[in-house]
């Protein structure tokens, strides 16, 4: 398969095919000792590493709903969500150590029971070690939209990418994706309107989803913020 590498997972008798262009730029991999002290005191508890099937009703149980957040960050809006809906369960995925460390701090402060974290790429999470119709809701927030032409291809939102965010969703379930990149959020409008699947489109910004520190600072340079929702069709 193109762009794609293989590894060995001993839970499965065919390799998995892992994507060797990153959908997100990497930004340092220095923890502080605060976010790794946090790793320390808190991953085996909320923590769940990589190469691991994960089914969210197990590893969330006893929660109304289960949301998947891609690419969690600094933890900022994960955690802020997870204090005002402690009835949901949150499945934070994501590859940064240090915004694990970061988010692993926030729950220890926050005494968050709701959040587990994924060390994975959720690509490879949704495709390989997820069950279908798992998650009532994926939330992506701000992925990187590597503007340039050449670099369209490191999007994570993909075609294959609507395919398995629509298997592992619940039917009447729904994605939420934030963009300040107004072309990325033309490209994410087509590729969601492409499949029969999903309906939906930009709408005015839930009051679910928190203002963070970095939307913050786009709108002040004058950023326009696009909140899409597409929910998946009931009887697909």
């Amino acid at each position: 398969m193109a762009n794609e590498a293989t590894y060995s997972n001993p839970n499965f008798s065919s390799s998995v095919q892992r994507p060797t262009n990153r959908s997100f730029k990497l930004r340092g991999v220095r923890m502080t000792q605060a976010q790794q002290n946090a790793m320390d005191k808190y991953w085996g508890e909320f923590g769940i590493s990589a190469e691991t099937f994960v089914t969210p009703n197990q590893v969330l149980s006893g929660f109304d709903r289960i949301v998947m957040e891609i690419g969690s960050g600094m933890g900022e809006a994960t955690a802020t969500m997870a204090a005002a809906d402690q009835r949901t369960g949150f499945l934070a995925v994501e590859l940064h150590r240090p915004g694990i460390g970061a988010l692993l701090i926030r729950v220890g402060e926050m005494g968050l029971r709701n959040i587990r974290i994924v060390e994975e790429d959720a690509r490879v999470l949704m495709r390989e070690f997820m069950p279908a119709e798992s998650v009532d809701a994926v939330h992506l927030y701000f992925p990187d939209p590597w503007p340039k032409t050449k670099h369209h291809k490191r999007r994570i939102v993909q075609t294959p990418f609507v395919d398995e965010v629509a298997k592992v969703l619940k039917p009447g379930g729904y994605i939420h994706v934030a963009t300040d990149w107004e072309p990325y959020a033309e490209w994410i409008k087509e590729l969601f309107d492409a499949s029969p699947v999903f309906i939906g489109g930009v709408v005015p910004k839930p009051d679910y989803r928190p203002l963070t520190k970095f939307e913050d600072q786009g709108l002040r340079k004058g950023h326009v913020v696009n909140d899409l929702v597409y929910k998946r069709a009931v009887d697909c």
